[in-house]
């Protein structure tokens, strides 16, 4: 005889669980470029946030941003950054796909 016994439960089962809710990313709508050493040994990073996207297309921006400054980078936590003082040319690149940017200080 077998040792496998039919257990019922209405607890859980084969019932996903709800998929935990994404909060939309909040702000204005202006992204912000500022550059910044600190916690980096005074390595200098630009960092790019205040994007209203979703993490894929902030990825994709990411991406695209490293290869035309010619850098490394990376997200954290829904802000972009890139290796180097490349505030300047991230600008142009942001503005000319028609988004609102402004330089913050830094």
């Amino acid at each position: 005889m077998k040792d496998n016994y039919l257990v019922y439960s209405t607890e859980s089962g084969r019932v996903e669980p709800d998929a935990p809710v994404r909060a939309k990313p909040s702000g204005d709508g202006i992204i912000r470029i500022r550059r910044e050493t600190k916690g980096r040994k005074g390595k200098g990073v630009t960092t790019v946030s205040g994007m209203l996207m979703e993490d894929e297309q902030i990825k994709q921006l990411c991406a695209d941003l490293k290869k035309l400054c010619g850098t490394g980078g990376t997200v954290k936590d829904q802000v972009i950054e890139i290796q180097g003082d490349n505030r300047d040319k991230i600008k142009a690149i942001l503005e000319k796909k028609g988004l609102q940017v402004k330089l913050a200080g830094g």
